[in-house]
C-alpha cells in the first residue's frame, strides 16, 4: 500500500487517436480520427490531479486508506505511517507545505463520520497543478464545463462548497492572494461535473481529473471503455468497445448501466446537468429489452411502457390493450418494490440473503418483465452469491442450483450484450461466472451418462469460448485491480480446460 508520486507534466497525453470537435449541444467532444477496430487503444492520459472523494470520511492523503493511526509529522493532517515515510508522496508534494506554513489545524472526525475539511484537498491540488502546468490548465482544464448557473440554483450545496472549500482555502489556509473565490468555485464545478472515480492499488476509492478524456460525450449505450491504472500514476486508457468509423463521436456512459431510464435521467440531471436523449432513453422498450417495463395487470400478454420515457410526467400504456397508468402510480409501485430489494440487500451475506432474493424474484414475476432492471439487479446479486455463501458454496451446489446460476447469467448477459456491446468489464465478469456452472454440469452429465464424450466436449468448448472472451477483455485492466486479478484466474482456468478438452479429443479419436 504505497502512495504514488505526483505525475509530471511530461508526456501527459501519450496516445491520441482522436480529434476535438465542438457543437452547441455537446460543447467540446471527441471523435475517432480514423476507422478504428474494437478493443483498440484511443487515448492514454495522466491525470491533472488525484485526490480523495468529496463528502467522505477521514482517509490518508497519500494512499486514501481509511485505516489511520498516524498523521503527517510536518502538518498534522491525515497520513498513514507508511505514507509518512515516502518523501515524494502526493500529500508532501502538494498541500503539506501550505498547511504547515498557515498552521492550518486538522480536526479529526471520529467513528467514520463525514469530514468536510477534506473536501478542500482535491480542489486545492487542481489549483496547485494549475500553477505548475499553466499551459495545460489554459488549454485543457479551464474550458471544461462547470455549470455555474445550474449549481448556484442548488443554493444549499453551493453555499456549503463556498464555505467548506473556497472560504476555507482563502481564510485558514491563507491562499486569498493566490486564488480568488470565483476561481476556486470554478474548480469545484469542474470536478463535480468531470472527475472520474477510481481506486488505489489497495482498492480504496478516490477521484481523478482527466482534462482530455473527461470531455467524452455521454450515451447510455457507450462505444468506448476506460480503464484507470493506479500502478502507473493513475494513467487512464480509453479503448474502443466496438468498431468505430472515422469522425464517429466517442461516447461513454456516466450512469450505471443496470439502472432504468428514470434513474439514469435523474442521475445525469442532478450530477451532470443535462437530460439524455440517446436511443436507449428515447425508446420506451429500451432497445427491446423492456428494461423498465411492468406487467400490464389487465391482460395476460401486455406490458406497460412509458409513452415519453424522458418526461417525468409521462403516462404508461399497454400495447396489447387499452390499459394505462399514471407515472405517479407506476413510481409508487416501483418504490415499494425497491424498498423490499433494499431490505434484502441490507441482510448479511449468507443463505438468508440468497433465499430472500429468490423469493422476491418469484413474487415479482407477476409484476415485472423478466428483464426489468429490478429483476436484473436481483439476478446479478444471486449470481454473486451462488457458489460463495455458506450453504450454497460451489461444492454444495446440485445440478438444479447450477442450472439456476447458468440461467441467471444468461439473463444478465442478454441485457449487457445490448447495453454494453463488445469491450465490457461487466460482460467479462458474467462470462466468467457463466463458465463455472457450464463446466460442472457438463462433467456431472458425463459421469451420470446423460452426456456422451462428444457432447461433453461440445459443452466444454462453449465454456472455453466464454473464458477466451473474458480474458480478451480483462487483460486490458490493471493487474492489481479486481478485474485484473480475475483475468489471471480466468487464464489459468482456460489453460486447464483447454488441456482437458485436448485430452478428451485424443480419447474420442
Amino acid at each position: 500500500m504505497t502512495a504514488p508520486a505526483m505525475p509530471t507534466a511530461r508526456a501527459t497525453l501519450q496516445v491520441n487517436r482522436t480529434l476535438v470537435e465542438w457543437s452547441p449541444i455537446y460543447g467540446r467532444y471527441l471523435v475517432a480520427q480514423r476507422t478504428t477496430s474494437g478493443h483498440s487503444l484511443l487515448i492514454e492520459e495522466l491525470p491533472f490531479a488525484v485526490g480523495p472523494k468529496s463528502q467522505g470520511g477521514v482517509v490518508c492523503l497519500g494512499c486514501y486508506s481509511p485505516e489511520l493511526d498516524e498523521c503527517c509529522p510536518q502538518c498534522g493532517w491525515p497520513l498513514c505511517e507508511e505514507c509518512s515515510k515516502i518523501e515524494d508522496n502526493v500529500h508532501k508534494q502538494t498541500e503539506c507545505r501550505i498547511f504547515k506554513e498557515a498552521k492550518t489545524r486538522f480536526y479529526r472526525i471520529e467513528n467514520g463520520g463525514q469530514c468536510p475539511q477534506l473536501d478542500c484537498i482535491m480542489p486545492l491540488r487542481v489549483l496547485l497543478a494549475k500553477e505548475q502546468q499553466p499551459e495545460r490548465w489554459e488549454k485543457e482544464v479551464a474550458p471544461m464545463e462547470h455549470h455555474e448557473a445550474e449549481r448556484r440554483e442548488n443554493s444549499d450545496i453551493w453555499h456549503a462548497d463556498c464555505v467548506n472549500i473556497a472560504q476555507y482555502l482563502r481564510g485558514p489556509c491563507k491562499l486569498a492572494i493566490r486564488f480568488s473565490e470565483e476561481l476556486i468555485m470554478q474548480v469545484v464545478g469542474i470536478l463535480e461535473v468531470n472527475a472520474f472515480e477510481a481506486r488505489s492499488t489497495a482498492g480504496y476509492p478516490l477521484r481523478c481529473l482527466y482534462p482530455y478524456t473527461g470531455i467524452l460525450a455521454h450515451n447510455c449505450v457507450p462505444n468506448t471503455a476506460r480503464s484507470i491504472y493506479p500502478s502507473e500514476n493513475y494513467k487512464i486508457r480509453l479503448y474502443a468497445m466496438v468498431d468505430l468509423e472515422a469522425n464517429q463521436q466517442l461516447q461513454h456512459s456516466y450512469t450505471y448501466t443496470l439502472d432504468g431510464t428514470a434513474q439514469r435521467q435523474k442521475h445525469l440531471l442532478e450530477g451532470k446537468y443535462f437530460k439524455c436523449r440517446c436511443q436507449r432513453c428515447l425508446d420506451p422498450s429500451e432497445m427491446q429489452t423492456h428494461f423498465s417495463s411492468l406487467k400490464c395487470g389487465q391482460c395476460t400478454e401486455g406490458y406497460l411502457l412509458a409513452r415519453n420515457p424522458t418526461d417525468t410526467d409521462t403516462s404508461w400504456h399497454c400495447r396489447s390493450c387499452d390499459n394505462s397508468n399514471s407515472n405517479e402510480e407506476v413510481q409508487r409501485t416501483l418504490n415499494a418494490l425497491q424498498a423490499e430489494v433494499n431490505g434484502v440487500q441490507s441482510l448479511e451475506m449468507g443463505a438468508k440473503r440468497l433465499e430472500e432474493s429468490e423469493r422476491l424474484l418469484r413474487k415479482y414475476k407477476s409484476l415485472l418483465h423478466p428483464l426489468h432492471y429490478i429483476a436484473i439487479g436481483l439476478k446479478q446479486l444471486l449470481i454473486e452469491m451462488y457458489g460463495r455463501v455458506q450453504g450454497y458454496e460451489m461444492v454444495q451446489l446440485n445440478d438444479n442450483h447450477l442450472e439456476r446460476k447458468s440461467e441467471l447469467c444468461r439473463d444478465v448477459l442478454k441485457v449487457l450484450n445490448i447495453f454494453e456491446p463488445g469491450l465490457s468489464r461487466s460482460r467479462a465478469m458474467n462470462l466468467y461466472e457463466l463458465h463455472v456452472p457450464l463446466v460442472l454440469l457438463a462433467k456431472s452429465g458425463f459421469i451420470t451418462s446423460k452426456l456422451n464424450g462428444g457432447e461433453l466436449r461440445a459443452r466444454l468448448l462453449e465454456a472455453i469460448d466464454l473464458l477466451k472472451e473474458c480474458v480478451e477483455i480483462l487483460q486490458l485492466e490493471d493487474k492489481s485491480s479486481q478485474e485484473g486479478v480475475l483475468c489471471g484466474v480466468a487464464k489459468k482456468a482456460l489453460e486447464q480446460l483447454t488441456i482437458s478438452v485436448e485430452g478428451l479429443g485424443n480419447e474420442l479419436d
